[in-house]
């Protein structure tokens, strides 16, 4: 079902202009985890987003914490390409691109613990035990205080539940233009290529990381967003 040179349905140099039509709300993750952000720090001093993708959300919030140093991490080459690119007229000394690793397997030394870590609907790729690693992961590099943001996949309580979410998300992409054979497609990954758990499980499996305060502050359609302090 997938050639790709990246996780997502999508290729990377498609990403961008092609997001917007498979993710209901997408642009949103991004608003709202700057706007829980600013909710939260004056400024962060150091922010990580892993599974950057295409480095948009690093973009905007380039604009909005002036004295903040992002580094982004991706395991798709493709991605970080694409995220070089956008990000081209940044400093080095406001930006750093991380060697490709996915979360769970990151073991760079970096020079300070993170202010801010965030993952953007890609811990969901994720086996049980790699998605355990990548919460652990995030938790380790934090700073005492720092704050973890992720949205995700996710699965709903009931089989029943599943069935109408899908249909919920089908009938958005094709409302958004997308042809029917690519919808039908890009559904049938659901627990095939990607693996959700419901937001019960997202909720426990932060607290058995370590983390103090978890709440979800998102929820719609499939996809929900999380955060948690340590």
């Amino acid at each position: 079902m997938k050639d790709n040179d990246n996780a997502t349905p999508l290729k990377s140099y498609l990403y961008d202009s092609q997001i917007e039509d498979t993710i209901p709300y997408y642009s949103y993750f991004h608003t709202e985890t700057i706007n829980l952000i600013k909710s939260l720090f004056d400024e962060p001093k150091t922010w990580l987003d892993t599974g950057c993708g295409t480095g948009s959300l690093v973009k905007r919030a380039l604009d909005v914490f002036l004295n903040t140093k992002f580094l982004l991490l991706d395991p798709s080459k493709g991605m970080l390409k694409q995220a070089k690119e956008k990000l081209s007229g940044v400093s080095e000394d406001r930006l750093t691109i991380l060697k490709p690793s996915a979360t769970q397997e990151f073991t760079q030394k970096l020079e300070d613990k993170i202010d801010v870590i965030t993952a953007i609907q890609c811990h969901h790729y994720l086996s049980p035990k790699d998605r355990v690693k990548a919460t652990e992961v995030c938790y380790n590099l934090l700073k005492d205080d720092g704050i973890y943001i992720t949205f995700e996949n996710i699965k709903p309580f009931t089989n029943k539940g599943i069935e109408i979410g899908k249909r919920y998300w089908r009938n958005f992409q094709l409302s958004r233009g997308k042809d029917s054979e690519e919808v039908e497609n890009h559904i049938a990954r659901f627990d095939v290529e990607y693996f959700p758990i419901t937001v019960e499980n997202h909720l426990s499996l932060l607290r058995e990381s370590g983390f103090d305060t978890v709440e979800l502050f998102w929820y719609s359609y499939l996809q929900a967003g999380f955060y948690c302090i340590k």
